[in-house]
Parts: C-alpha cells; sequence; structure tokens
C-alpha cells in the first residue's frame, strides 16, 4: 500500500508559486510570450520534480520493509546496505534526487537501488 502523501503541503506550495507568478505578472505587464512562458515554467518547474520526487518515494518499493525481496541475479533475498541519494532528470531537465534503500545480495553481491 502506498505512503500519503503530503496533499496540505503540496497545496500550500502551490499556492505559493500561483502568488509569486501573479506578482511577477504585475511587474511584468508588458511581458512578451516567451517571457510568460519562462515565468510559468521558472515557478512550476521546481514544483513538478518535487511532486514527481515526493510521489515515487511514496511507494513502499524505495525501502526493505515491504514484502520480502530477492536478487533478481541468483534469487537470494537482499539484504539493506545503507541508503544512497540518487539523481534524475525529469522531462523538463529538473534534478530530482531521491533517496532509497541500497539492496545488496549477500550471495552473489548484486546492488541494486532502488531495491524491487
Amino acid at each position: 500500500m502506498p505512503r500519503p502523501l503530503p496533499r496540505e503541503r503540496w497545496l500550500a506550495e502551490t499556492a505559493e508559486r500561483f502568488a509569486a507568478l501573479e506578482a511577477w505578472r504585475q511587474a511584468h505587464p508588458t511581458a512578451t510570450w516567451a517571457e510568460i512562458e519562462a515565468a510559468v515554467d521558472a515557478q512550476l518547474g521546481p514544483l513538478r520534480a518535487q511532486l514527481v520526487g515526493e510521489t515515487a518515494m511514496a511507494s513502499e518499493a524505495t525501502d526493505l520493509d515491504g514484502p520480502r525481496r530477492v536478487c533478481p541475479e541468483c534469487g537470494q533475498p537482499l539484504q539493506a546496505a545503507g541508503t544512497r541519494r540518487r539523481r534524475l532528470r525529469s522531462e523538463q531537465d529538473a534534478v530530482i534526487a531521491l533517496e532509497r534503500t541500497y539492496a545488496r545480495c549477500s550471495q552473489c553481491g548484486t546492488g541494486l537501488f532502488p531495491p524491487g
């Protein structure tokens, strides 16, 4: 079962982004289409990256606490080997940092991030 998402915080952060965009528009009444698009992207791009990352982290696949995980190479149980940070890029080229449990097979040494 997925972990709950921080809906209330997301709504508050979204409201802040829209307020910043509104203030920007008031300060730039003659902005061009390209400038408006850049301003919207500057406000919503980081928010989108945050939503993608936090939604991904809501999965039980982010750690080894869920159902028993096994090595895809040899079928032996995986063991937690600490947490690691991984940086991914979204389709809009935003960096999304995920911190997840790194798993290692004690039998063959295969490492997985994220496990599952």
